[in-house]
């Protein structure tokens, strides 16, 4: 079973703690997490994407990282953030990848998505709707009510000072009480005691102003899943992101609250299961092609019922002679056949009991 392992990768001039597992020559995968978080709350989705032929890469991003924490607020703007995600890429010599970011990596996965879309195989984002629907959401829900922490967050030093208080107590409680597992908020906390506290995580509400003037609608294949018990992210703003995005846009509603990452794993990788493989590289031909017919032949039957989409079958191995492990692109093409099933469910439906909205091509 592939095990996750951590060593620093160097990007513009910074030094980012990145957790990695997989083959080097499996298609790659970045997963960016949120705040007060690091790589490390990926470290299971990571051994999972390894078990599927992908090679799979966290970093801790700016602020989370001891090497890679610069005091200045203005050093977190949303420019400097999606640079920090492609010397990454660049850094370990990886070309197009799929990118997938939760809560403020959502925010920097839109971005990301907007800025580089040439990069992108393939977009998910859990929880974070598009930040021109979450502006445009303010005024037509509870959305400004449930951001109105983020006005705090942007004072100078008071918040390290509130949320640092009898080692992060007061940070710590807020989090459990939205769903946090207590087991991850004492990883998380470690690392926030590894970087010096809270002013990093912070400057990424200083760094960012709200964004102003139309958005750029984002081009590459989306899929978007919110919990629908989501205390800080609500529906209106989920339901407005469809019409930021013109390439094409899959939309999965959880029972599940904000932390899906670490609460709600089964759902998002059998989601991941069927979505990275119908969406591989063009390199990746033989396993393509396969995949695309056999979404077409299923399409009719998937679209004739509801259901979960497949679990991910990408860690399931031919039988090659002699009984010898199959080689990672072998795995790979695999994980893009037998998702195909999946994929094309996933493609017409739902997941069962998830809510999940219709999967739409591009615009014309």
């Amino acid at each position: 079973m592939p095990r996750a392992h951590e060593r620093e990768i160097e990007a513009n001039g910074l030094r980012f703690e990145t957790l990695m597992a997989g083959p080097a020559d499996g298609e790659a995968v970045i997963l960016l997490h949120g705040y007060p978080q690091s790589g490390s709350s990926w470290s299971d989705t990571v051994n999972w994407l390894a078990e599927q032929g992908y090679r799979a890469l966290a970093p801790s991003l700016r602020g989370y990282s001891p090497g890679a924490n610069p005091p200045d607020a203005a050093a977190y703007a949303m420019g400097e953030l999606a640079s920090d995600v492609i010397g990454i890429a660049d850094a370990e010599g990886v070309g197009r990848f799929h990118l997938v970011g939760h809560d403020w990596g959502g925010a920097l996965a839109w971005m990301v998505a907007t800025v580089h879309p040439d990069r992108l195989l393939s977009l998910t984002v859990l929880s974070t709707p598009h930040p021109a629907a979450l502006r445009k959401a303010m005024g037509s829900s509870t959305q400004m009510l449930r951001s109105s922490y983020m006005g705090l967050f942007r004072i100078p030093r008071v918040p390290e000072l509130l949320l640092q208080l009898r080692d992060f107590s007061q940070l710590g409680l807020g989090l459990r009480i939205s769903g946090l597992p207590n087991a991850a908020w004492k990883r998380d906390r470690a690392q926030l005691r590894r970087v010096g506290g809270m002013r990093g995580p912070l400057n990424w509400y200083r760094g960012t102003p709200p964004p102003r003037g139309p958005a750029r609608p984002v081009t590459a294949p989306t899929l978007f899943i919110w919990g629908r018990h989501d205390l800080f992210l609500g529906r209106r703003a989920a339901e407005l992101t469809e019409q930021f995005v013109s390439g094409e846009y899959r939309f999965e509603v959880l029972d599940a609250g904000h932390w899906i990452v670490d609460r709600n794993q089964d759902e998002l990788h059998s989601l991941l299961g069927a979505w990275l493989p119908a969406h591989r590289a063009a390199s990746a031909t033989p396993a393509a092609s396969a995949s695309s017919a056999a979404a077409q032949a299923g399409a009719s039957s998937a679209a004739t019922g509801r259901g979960k989409p497949a679990a991910a079958t990408g860690g399931a191995t031919a039988s090659t002679p002699g009984g010898a492990k199959p080689s990672a692109r072998a795995r790979a093409k695999s994980a893009a056949a037998g998702g195909a099933a999946a994929a094309a469910k996933l493609g017409r439906k739902g997941a069962g009991g998830t809510g999940g909205k219709r999967k739409r091509g591009p615009k014309s």
